[in-house]
């Protein structure tokens, strides 16, 4: 029994892996070289400020992204404003708290609760203090399109939402 283990019948098998590695030739593409590390000096003097005024408001227009022509938006929103103001516009949208949703005559009402008081509000209504209009509402948010002022006075849309208080339903 113990003869199966010898290693007498091995040198067959040892002979073949031999040839075999022989015959296998390893092919490794050369290393490059390495880059020349050239120094240069720090010259914050000569740096541009990352925080300055122009960069800010640089990287808002870049976030902003106008969708449309932005006076054609401005105009009608501020000779609206001045006829007839809805009572909402005057609340920060951070002063507003999105507490429910109620289907009327099929359509989404949004229920908002501002300083106590609970206010119906739907697709079309104005709310919060930069002319924003009420696109849709859902069971989780309230989505709005707001037409803000930069720095340089140029004027771009962008969209907000206003979820729904948590604990609400």
């Amino acid at each position: 029994m113990l003869s199966g283990c010898s290693d007498e019948s091995n040198d067959e098998l040892t002979q073949w892996m031999t040839d075999q590695r022989k015959q296998q030739k390893v092919r490794l593409p050369p290393i490059a070289a390495p880059k020349k590390f050239v120094p240069q000096a720090y010259k914050a003097d000569e740096a541009e400020d990352p925080y300055s005024p122009q960069r800010l408001s640089q990287a808002l227009r870049k976030e902003i992204k106008p969708t449309a022509d932005t006076s054609v938006l401005v105009k009608p929103e501020l000779e609206r404003q001045a006829k007839l103001k809805q009572p909402l516009e005057s609340v920060p949208l951070d002063a507003m708290s999105f507490v429910g949703q109620i289907i009327k005559d099929g359509a989404a009402v949004a229920l908002l609760r501002v300083n106590g008081l609970l206010y119906r509000v739907k697709p079309g209504d104005y709310l919060g203090q930069n002319f924003g209009k009420i696109l849709a509402v859902s069971d989780t948010d309230i989505s709005l399109r707001e037409i803000v002022q930069d720095t340089e006075g140029e004027w771009s849309e962008r969209r907000a939402t206003l979820p729904l208080t948590q604990g609400a339903k």
